[in-house]
């Protein structure tokens, strides 16, 4: 058995995935295997892949139809036979030659987590501009005390800052799109009970283009008012007496400008509408938009709304 299973899901971006790959080729650690998942319609990922084939384990597998987003992701990881899993994105890749050996150093390290994420780059592909991203000793407290903080901010980032073992049934939930990554990490941390360790130090550059998933659906209402909905079905009702996440729901509807009941279905909800959220379009309503959209007024007002709510 391997230690690392490196995870790519892969569609087309060919020069992409060969900085994903040649970044892979050149790590110090050398004990692991590459799980290529290809969504592609030509032949782009497989002819990168026989190019590397020499360089690295790669085992290649080809979808068709194509899985799409996040069952490829998904799909790749059911097939990893490593210890530890490493998820990493076509557009992704690692930013040092140690960054496997530091990521397998943190959980065996510690045998009793099973989940660790480390600081990352965003990197901004059209101007080549680098952001560290770094987690702070405040929000890894609020995430230890609860998972749901998440709805602050998601202060993991994205799934190629993740390292897991490969010992969870927890995988990301194919229905989303907007929230999938978000809410993996909320599963996966309930299941481990918040157990997690941070690496603070960037091992992981994040390519950031328009054409990526979450980039493209971020101001869709269409996607994120039926997506948050099913989220607070599927995790329940309770979570909005967290006032994170109470606050997420009330900006939500805030910033898309949803004022009844009749605008949320619009979007293409098909479900149940709880009360609290019926209340809190209530509330919206009545607030005049100048004073709603001005953010120390509108913290106010959502305070308000959650101690009523609880």
């Amino acid at each position: 058995m391997v230690k690392i299973s490196v995870c790519i899901p892969a569609y087309k971006n060919a020069v992409f995935l060969k900085r994903n790959l040649g970044a892979l080729a050149t790590q110090t650690f050398k004990d692991f295997e590459v799980i290529l998942s290809d969504d592609s319609p030509d032949s782009s990922v497989l002819d990168i892949a026989e190019e590397y084939k020499n360089l690295l384990h790669i085992v290649y597998l080809k979808n068709d139809p194509a899985k799409g987003t996040p069952a490829n992701w998904n799909y790749a990881m059911q097939h990893a036979r490593g210890e530890y899993i490493k998820l990493i994105h076509d557009d992704d890749w690692l930013s040092s030659d140690d960054s496997l050996q530091q990521y397998y150093y943190c959980l065996e390290a510690n045998p009793g987590v099973d989940f660790c994420f480390s600081a990352f780059y965003n990197v901004h592909l059209v101007s080549g501009k680098m952001d560290p991203v770094f987690c702070s000793s405040f929000h890894r407290w609020l995430l230890k005390r609860n998972r749901y903080s998440l709805f602050k901010r998601n202060f993991i980032g994205p799934p190629s800052a993740v390292f897991q073992r490969n010992n969870s049934s927890v995988f990301y939930d194919e229905r989303l799109k907007w929230l999938v990554d978000f809410e993996g990490y909320i599963r996966f941390l309930g299941k481990h009970k918040s157990s997690f360790v941070y690496l603070d130090r960037c091992l992981v550059n994040i390519g950031l283009g328009e054409e990526q998933v979450t980039q493209t659906t971020k101001t869709v209402k269409e996607v994120v008012i039926p997506e948050s909905l099913y989220f607070l079905h599927k995790h329940g009702i309770a979570i909005l007496k967290n006032v994170w996440v109470y606050d997420y729901y009330w900006r939500m509807l805030r910033n898309f400008s949803l004022k009844n009941i009749e605008a949320v279905e619009a979007t293409g909800w098909e479900g149940e509408i709880d009360a609290s959220i019926k209340k809190m379009l209530l509330l919206q309503k009545k607030i005049p938009r100048l004073l709603l959209v001005f953010g120390p007024l509108s913290k106010i007002f959502m305070l308000v709304g959650y101690l009523r709510n609880r």
